[in-house]
């Protein structure tokens, strides 16, 4: 009869800090001394926050009088509402627009078809280089002054159509190379296999590669709207009634709170940023669950890259 030992499992070691691709484990000096330099660190970081209080209570930026607008309900129905609606109203429009130019053009630049494939390529090469505050003047201004030149007449264009054109227009061509991106890191294997059971691109495309890119892709496509949603301040400089320009610019004229205006409305729009943000992790959460991929996640400091074809 045989007899059956009993494999007694190894007795656990201490856990060691393991070391990086890209660096050394720290030892216990090395921890030491970070542990020492965040210190320092932090110590330096509350001086200076102190100093900039100090000089704004110093300056008498911190007065009562100074926050008392912001919890009288005229300041926000009369003021910050209308901005954050014009803001959200703008930041929808330009972030649909540009996922549809983004897509379109991004499938263009990917086509066999070289008639199609180089124009969009300069397409995306064009507005994405150009700046979008000279973009945003130029589709506000530009037509109109082009149609004077040539004694024709041109309908004006508005502060809204102006600023949500130049947005379609800079982030399509960013979101365009993310779409071209994100269908290039599916692996090749799977437009192979889906060739080979008789599938024609279109229904590779759109069957195969864009469902699991979709996934990937989703990090980066957050990361540049909230750019959008960023950008879309910009519009105060042709007078669009957005939240930068009815709270930084038309309270303070109003109260002579130039810093409290400010700090109120920039945590509006990290507010604003933050619930985006979410939003699109419980998306990516909810679609990782239901569909499997084999694509690589795409990084959100992507959308801010330079891509190679």
């Amino acid at each position: 009869m045989s007899t059956m030992t009993e494999t007694k499992p190894a007795p656990r070691r201490a856990k060691k800090a393991q070391a990086s691709v890209l660096f050394d484990a720290p030892g216990p000096k090395a921890r030491l001394r970070n542990n020492i330099l965040t210190l320092v660190a932090a110590i330096v970081i509350l001086g200076i926050i102190y100093v900039v209080v100090a000089r704004f209570d110093k300056e008498g930026q911190l007065q009562g009088k100074l926050w008392k607008p912001f919890i009288q309900g005229s300041t926000w129905t009369d003021f910050i509402l209308p901005g954050m609606a014009g803001t959200l109203k703008a930041a929808f429009a330009g972030a649909v627009l540009a996922l549809v130019f983004g897509v379109f053009f991004g499938l263009g630049r990917m086509s066999d078809h070289k008639w199609i494939r180089v124009p969009a390529a300069a397409v995306i090469e064009f507005f994405r280089a150009i700046p979008l505050l000279i973009l945003i003047f130029f589709v506000f201004s530009g037509p109109p002054t082009i149609a004077n030149a040539l004694n024709r007449e041109f309908p004006e264009v508005t502060a809204f159509t102006a600023l949500v054109i130049a947005l379609m227009l800079y982030n399509g061509s960013v979101l365009a190379e993310i779409f071209r991106a994100g269908i290039n890191a599916v692996p090749r294997g799977q437009s192979e296999a889906a060739y080979a059971i008789g599938l024609r691109k279109g229904g590779v495309m759109r069957l195969i590669l864009i469902p699991q890119a979709t996934t990937a892709m989703m990090p980066a496509i957050v990361s540049q709207l909230v750019v959008l949603l960023k950008d879309s301040a910009l519009g105060w400089i042709i007078s669009y009634e957005d939240l930068l320009n009815t709270g930084y610019r038309q309270i303070p004229t109003q109260y002579g709170n130039l810093i409290p205006a400010a700090m109120v409305i920039a945590l509006l729009y990290i507010a604003m940023n933050l619930a985006l943000s979410y939003l699109a992790t419980w998306l990516e959460k909810r679609s990782r669950r239901s569909r499997k991929t084999s694509a690589k996640t795409l990084g959100a400091g992507l959308s801010g890259e330079v891509m190679s074809a």
